[in-house]
């Protein structure tokens, strides 16, 4: 007799996350956060701290990296012939000048507008996009517009942090491995990595190698629709290198562990993985939606953070642990105060 797998609806990922929970700043050193680490069969819940991480993994384990690095997305303008001041929130280089951005407030910034950063550096509104944002075409002189983006542009913390970025946030939004420009989110999980804890890892036998995957602001967007299968992703650009293929492929040959360091990361291991749980150097697009119930052909643990109610994250967190082990681990995770979300506290899935 075969089995009935339950079906999952949005309200089953919802949990009470009052304010206080959620972490407005980083931790004061990035392997200080608190972890959390779930095992996933037995369902045992031990409180560690993030530099305990070694003591799970062993010798030709293999862990994950998503290498995508943020850049200062956030700017802000002021509007020709007004005094009215413009966030612009860059999405992606469309072609060489042209962007896709979100604005605010959008009902003020219209076609043929001339939007002012410096007195050198603008932008005209050219189009609409038909998600609510705007193309925009910069002009910035001689100066090459990813130094312009670096020098007028601000951190794009997430909207639940009620802070302005500071200096130091261009740096502890950002991992320590980052190399591939064009997210415009950081892959938190990774951000409680040190170059010394790698270094620990690495010398214990455990390797590491790198997938890209460009987060973009869909991460944040909430779901709407409380049938799960009517919900659509948004595209985001990834890269699973032929090195780090050939990685994973002698790794599951060895029968060890291989573990992804970010649902960013897991999202583009599951969308190259093909039949004989092997995977391909591929690059491309990905709407990979993971939900229970999945079954995941290419990763043997998660480091992750702590995430928001009925959000894609811990929607693929449960579908590869258990949706009421992770509730549970949730709840000892609040009574033990740790800290939720981007700038938040750790958790291990094994």
């Amino acid at each position: 007799m075969i089995e009935k797998r339950k079906k999952y609806k949005l309200s089953d990922f919802d949990f009470p996350l009052p304010k206080k929970f959620i972490a407005q700043h980083p931790s004061s050193r990035r392997d200080l956060a608190k972890l959390i680490v779930v095992h996933k069969d037995t369902g045992k819940i031990e409180h560690k701290l993030f530099y305990n991480i070694s003591d799970y993994m062993s010798k030709n384990d293999l862990i994950l990296l998503n290498n995508t690095k943020v850049f200062p997305a956030r700017l802000f303008a002021i509007k020709d012939k007004t005094d009215a001041q413009v966030e612009v929130f860059l999405l992606r280089e469309l072609e060489n000048n042209l962007w896709e951005a979100m604005v605010r407030p959008a009902r003020k910034v219209r076609i043929g507008n001339k939007l002012v950063f410096t007195p050198k550096i603008h932008c005209d509104v050219i189009d609409n996009t038909i998600s609510g944002g705007r193309v925009i075409r910069f002009e910035h002189g001689d100066e090459p517009i990813y130094d312009v983006i670096e020098r007028v542009g601000n951190s794009p913390l997430p909207p639940y942090i009620n802070r302005p970025a500071e200096a130091k946030d261009k740096v502890r939004y950002q991992t320590v491995y980052a190399q591939e420009r064009g997210a415009v989110a950081a892959p938190t999980a990774g951000l409680h990595f040190t170059n010394s804890l790698l270094g620990k890892l690495e010398r214990k036998g455990v390797k590491h190698d790198f997938v890209t995957l460009h987060i973009g602001l869909g991460t944040f967007r909430t779901i709407q629709v409380e049938d799960l299968n009517r919900h659509q992703m948004d595209s985001e650009y990834f890269e699973v290198p032929p090195k780090t293929a050939l990685s994973i492929n002698e790794t599951k040959k060895k029968r060890r562990k291989v573990i992804a360091v970010g649902t960013s990361c897991v999202r583009a291991l599951e969308t190259v993985a093909v039949s004989g749980f092997q995977v391909t150097p591929k690059r491309g697009w990905t709407d990979k939606f993971i939900y229970p119930p999945y079954k995941f052909r290419m990763i043997d643990g998660i480091i992750t953070n702590l995430h928001m109610p009925k959000s894609t994250l811990i929607m693929m967190i449960s579908a590869f642990a258990d949706v009421d082990l992770i509730k549970k681990a949730y709840r000892e995770a609040k009574k033990k105060d740790y800290k939720f979300l981007s700038y938040g506290d750790a958790m291990l899935v094994i």
